[in-house]
């Protein structure tokens, strides 16, 4: 079980990357430049989305679902009690938000989101969001 699970985890895990110095001067350009190409490689980078900008991206997404007035729109909202979506329209706006943010959310964790905080922040601690 122990095998399965790790690579799930590790999945999910942000270790920023550190080059360490090498006691051989010469090879630091080496790994400099070896460093510099894995980077380039990622399909994500160091570019993690702040706070702010998924909340106003959350918010524009529920903004502009049909069966929604954008004036009761707030990070706090709840999609059932407060914008009177039943839970067909819950599973539209979660694949909407998987668009808008190009991210594939399994099904027992889609279930659970049913309003903006959980949305929020589910997609603010995915670290394939973008």
């Amino acid at each position: 079980m122990a095998a399965a699970l790790r690579p799930a985890i590790l999945r999910h895990l942000r270790i920023p990357a550190q080059a360490q110095s090498l006691t051989m001067d010469r090879s630091a350009p080496i790994l400099s430049s070896l460093v510099n190409r894995i980077r380039s490689m990622s399909s994500h980078g160091d570019e993690h989305l702040t706070h702010e900008e998924v909340v106003d991206r959350v918010l524009d997404v529920v903004k502009c679902f049909p069966k929604v007035d954008p004036s009761k729109v707030t990070p706090h909202v709840h999609f059932q009690k407060d914008l009177g979506l039943d839970s067909l329209d819950t599973v539209e706006i979660v694949i909407a938000l998987e668009e808008e943010f190009k991210l594939e959310i399994p099904d027992m964790e889609a279930d659970k989101i049913d309003s903006c905080p959980l949305a929020i922040e589910y997609i603010s601690n995915h670290p394939m969001a973008v």
